[in-house]
């Protein structure tokens, strides 16, 4: 890796970042923070809108190259610090790894993504039933899939990006009043997670950019 500290573009509260932020810690690398208000529309800007033409979050520049997409980006941190395990060695468990994730990632999160919400409704209420409609059922199938895969976390004992990337949905989940008594094992992984120092360094909370 390049001497020169990686720099993430983040915001508080974007899922997004939020599971770049737990690989990070996981693999033990330092990054500066650049918050993003997302609400404020800062992501517009014509400066990030260059750096990231979906002007979404996160970005990092990292190595001299600028990555965005949040999945690219914890593979490619996967791949700087392989001894972390982020993603299984098998071509099978990787791919098992990469499944959970996509199930979070491709077929929930985006349904309930700020944009979407905004586009869909201007009422909160409208916004708020269509998100807690699709995380839960997104987590129906996130719950039958961790049924074959999941150890003390989501595949297995060893923490992977499928972990990274399920705290930040609990979350949303929770936020938008999911029912969560229905998914007794992502919540009792979930339960799991959160009490590892990384997961907790990488909170929402904990952030710069987190209102007080």
């Amino acid at each position: 890796m390049s001497s020169e500290k990686p720099v993430l573009y983040t915001y508080w509260r974007s899922s997004c970042s939020w599971r770049v932020r737990i690989a990070l810690q996981i693999a033990g690398i330092e990054a500066e923070h650049r918050p993003v208000h997302l609400v404020k529309a800062e992501q517009t800007s014509q400066p990030y809108s260059e750096l990231n033409p979906l002007q979404q979050v996160p970005s990092m520049v990292i190595n001299g190259e600028t990555l965005t997409q949040s999945m690219a980006i914890m593979e490619y941190i996967s791949e700087l610090k392989p001894d972390c395990n982020l993603l299984p060695a098998s071509p099978l468990d990787k791919a098992k790894v990469r499944m959970i994730c996509e199930i979070i990632n491709s077929g929930t999160q985006p349904l309930q993504n700020l944009s979407v919400l905004k586009k869909f409704s201007d009422k909160q209420e409208e916004r708020a039933d269509w998100a807690k409609y699709w995380i839960t059922k997104g987590f129906v199938a996130l719950e039958k899939a961790l049924k074959n895969t999941a150890g003390e976390y989501c595949y297995g004992n060893k923490l992977t990006l499928a972990d990274c990337c399920l705290v930040p949905q609990v979350y949303n989940a929770v936020r938008y009043n999911v029912d969560m008594s229905e998914f007794p094992l992502i919540s009792k992984i979930n339960q799991t997670l959160e009490k590892i120092p990384q997961f907790k360094a990488a909170h929402p909370s904990n952030q710069i950019d987190c209102p007080e």
